[in-house]
């Protein structure tokens, strides 16, 4: 996991995109939602598949719910979480928009935890 936002149009790691978020009850049904996108996708597939997590604007304590602050993301600028709990593949073709770079200090909370959850390098 590296930080490393470019405003080209490709989701990049530290990058708030839009992209359809299945419901966790795994029914087929979901939403387009805010997610954060936190790496590379894995084995370097060369795709331009990244690693993603879900925002929420709902209240969250504890350890699968890291607050990132507010942010071009949501247009009532309310203060948003990370489930870390959720970890989404999205693909470009998957993305619908790109909202906006996270700032560097929240990301490096949201990378710690995951790194502390999944044991990730």
């Amino acid at each position: 996991m590296a930080y490393n936002p470019v405003t080209d149009g490709d989701p990049d790691p530290g990058e708030i995109v839009w992209t359809w978020v299945p419901f966790e009850e795994a029914d087929g049904r979901g939403k387009d939602r805010p997610v954060l996108v936190v790496a590379a996708g894995p084995g370097g597939q060369g795709d331009g598949t990244v690693l993603a997590v879900p925002l929420t604007s709902k209240s969250h304590d504890g350890a699968d719910h890291v607050p990132i602050g507010t942010g071009a993301w949501d247009a009532q600028r309310r203060p948003s979480w990370a489930d870390v709990s959720r970890v989404l593949r999205v693909t470009p073709a998957g993305m619908r928009r790109e909202a906006c770079a996270l700032g560097r200090e929240p990301y490096d909370r949201v990378a710690q935890r995951l790194r502390q959850r999944y044991g990730w390098r």
